[in-house]
């Protein structure tokens, strides 16, 4: 794009962030069969590589090495699971950024990749049975016309399937479907003893399940067809999230009765509601994160307090504490753990801190997190970066957390540039995360990031989610907007300095508070975001946000959506309403998530409504990359040189200058 491309600190911004982003990437190392696997990128590599040692201290070797696939990189590894045994090696492609995934399969022994092949998975799981011996995974049935990622034909009916390895695809055992409930998705997952495996059907992406079993052990003449399944829970008022089993004894996290989750025990042989037994109580203020069990009779529980992670060591047995892990403000973005494994690892981060991986031997007197890996950046010095947390009011008196990044010692003059990222939905919390451009905005154009929680997410539950969704959807926006307004009367900036941003439902935040207060920024970027409220639900996947959205085919839902929809909402170009901020949307030709027509429909009408206005200055475009989809598996190079454009732009549109 010429405008893009002509930006004054469009080179210097490309070749730093370049030269920032060339730093080591690991994975957590995680046990099969007698190996260790984990990921890892040199630095500019554009996808992750796998690699497999004899043992932690054991030379390294590339096990299966992406990159390969594509000159260009735009063949992602969406999927990889190993077998019980690590016999077989089951993973899944994606190309240009689709949804769609191609599963292929390959032994580990040698190496040698196996003819089977399975077409049409998406949204899918990929569970093993423990005999090695084949994979539950999910498919659609074929359909009309292309299926590349850039059709926008609904998402229905999806099966399960269990694949046996050395069949083909059409050999493959239909063993679940919903013919009645064609929105209906489900994942299998098989118990930790391999006994049960386990079938979680959803709705929508509200957290709530109906859960169904079976056990694998009556079935005299193994899987040959629909499953004998046990409705243990059937309706969708909770969610049940499977963390283990001692026999018949189950552990879930749920939210049943419990907006900040709790973990319960349900016994198979005794499956009635009032003989369930809770094992670890619902927390007063923090949320239950994942749990895992880990050396048999441990559990690794992590808590959400404040958008902070906390990990901890509770007695699977009876959900006694045992001791809180070290951990610094951040998060915490990986963990590795078996039941069968007596050693766990777990990696942070933060907005200033690229990774930390540590490893914890639970067999020890005196058990204690160790540094098993630490990732240092050149030319990067923490102790330049400040972050602290603010807690503003909402519109309706809400406290709403917000994390500051800046430079150390800075003046509270109105003067700085500030970046304000925002998501908002699906009980999606927004964590501290390390992202080179946050950091080069804040060093070189003197800038200052900001993350505000509003509501929508799962910063603090069901609670905080259910007050920024389906009918309260304006809360978030109002929070969104708050911010901007703390900051400014703060004298952190002014709206003139101040750009937003958002991708997918954080896209159409953009987008509605701009069309709401359009003098209150002086950009907006809107990545991928969903612009058409009112029909949002007939393409591809959309139908399964109406759990967060409501759907426009019901009148008391339509009146929600017409209020905000940002496609709906722009200002006819004859209106006295101010002038746009600067505004850059950003949408992918193969984003099959959020399909570009949301895109594509809201700056065709910006640019007719608000565009031929006389006192319109600002720029008001849309990048629309290539081979490129919502976001998952994107190659390095195409990531480095989205971020280049998106801080180019907002440095050319907002006055700023590049600082050594």
């Amino acid at each position: 794009m010429p405008f893009l491309e002509k930006c004054a600190v469009g080179t210097k911004f490309h070749q730093r962030l370049t030269e920032l982003y060339d730093y080591p990437k690991y994975s957590c190392p995680y046990k099969r069969g007698n190996k260790y696997f984990y990921f890892y990128n040199k630095g500019l590599q554009n996808q992750d590589v796998l690699y497999m040692q004899d043992s932690l201290q054991g030379e390294a070797r590339v096990f299966f090495d992406p990159n390969r696939l594509s000159e260009d990189g735009t063949v992602a590894l969406k999927m990889a699971r190993l077998s019980e045994q690590c016999e077989c090696f089951a993973y899944g492609l994606s190309g240009s950024g689709s949804d769609w995934v191609t599963v292929k399969f390959m032994t580990v022994a040698d190496q040698k990749e196996l003819p089977d092949t399975l077409e049409r998975v998406k949204f899918s799981c990929l569970s093993w049975t423990h005999d090695d011996r084949g994979v539950f995974y999910n498919c659609y049935p074929r359909q009309e016309g292309k299926a590349d990622g850039t059709e926008t034909t609904t998402n229905l009916n999806q099966k399960l399937f269990y694949h046996v390895i050395g069949t083909s695809q059409s050999e493959d055992i239909l063993v679940a479907e919903f013919p009645d409930h064609p929105k209906w998705h489900s994942s299998a997952t098989v118990s930790d003893d391999g006994r049960y495996v386990l079938l979680s059907i959803t709705e929508g992406c509200e957290p709530v399940n109906r859960l169904w079993y079976c056990d694998l052990q009556q079935l005299s003449g193994g899987i040959t067809g629909i499953l004998p399944w046990v409705k243990l829970i059937d309706n969708f008022e909770a969610q049940y999230s499977y963390v283990t089993n001692e026999g018949s004894a189950f552990t879930f996290r749920t939210n049943l009765l419990a907006p900040r989750y709790r973990l319960i025990n349900i016994d198979l042989q005794s499956p009635d509601p009032s003989l369930w037994t809770t094992l670890i109580p619902e927390h007063e203020k923090d949320v239950l994160g994942f749990v895992a069990c880990v050396n048999y009779s441990f559990l690794l529980v992590n808590y959400l307090h404040d958008v902070k992670d906390v990990l901890q060591l509770h007695q699977l047995r009876t959900g006694e504490f045992l001791r809180t892990l070290p951990l610094a403000v951040g998060t915490v973005v990986g963990v590795s753990s078996r039941k069968k494994h007596a050693d766990f690892f777990y990696q942070f981060n933060s907005f200033t801190t690229p990774g930390i991986i540590y490893h914890c031997d639970l067999t020890s007197e005196t058990p204690e997190p160790t540094v098993f890996r630490q990732v240092e950046v050149k030319g990067f010095d923490p102790s330049d970066y400040q972050t602290v947390q603010v807690f503003y009011p909402s519109r309706d008196g809400t406290k709403v957390p917000m994390f500051l990044v800046h430079a150390t010692g800075i003046t509270l003059d109105s003067s700085h540039p500030v970046f304000l990222y925002g998501y908002g939905g699906f009980e999606a919390s927004i964590q501290p995360y390390y992202n080179v451009a946050y950091l080069l905005f804040v060093r070189h154009l003197g800038g200052i990031l900001a993350v505000a929680n509003i509501r929508g997410g799962g910063e603090y539950g069901q609670t905080w989610h259910k007050g920024g969704c389906l009918g309260n959807k304006q809360n978030g926006f109002d929070d969104f907007q708050c911010a901007a307004e703390y900051l400014i009367h703060e004298k952190y900036t002014t709206a003139s300095k101040l750009a937003i941003n958002g991708a997918s439902n954080g896209g159409l935040l953009v987008a509605a508070c701009v069309n709401q207060r359009p003098e209150l920024f002086g950009c907006g970027i809107a990545k991928v975001g969903v612009m058409d409220m009112l029909k949002f639900h007939k393409f591809t996947i959309g139908h399964a946000w109406t759990t967060d959205y409501g759907c426009s085919d019901n009148e008391e839902e339509f009146h929600w959506l017409i209020k905000y929809s940002p496609l709906h909402n722009l200002p006819l170009s004859s209106s006295p309403a101010p002038p746009y901020p600067a505004m850059l949307l950003l949408t992918g030709d193969h984003d099959d998530r959020v399909v570009p027509l949301h895109s594509l429909k809201y700056t065709a009408t910006l640019q007719h409504c608000v565009g031929r206005r006389p006192g319109q200055r600002q720029p008001l475009l849309i990048r629309i990359d290539t081979k490129s989809g919502h976001g998952a598996g994107k190659p390095t190079a195409k990531a480095i040189q989205e971020e280049a454009h998106i801080f180019s732009f907002i440095a050319e549109t907002l006055g700023l200058s590049w600082r050594d």
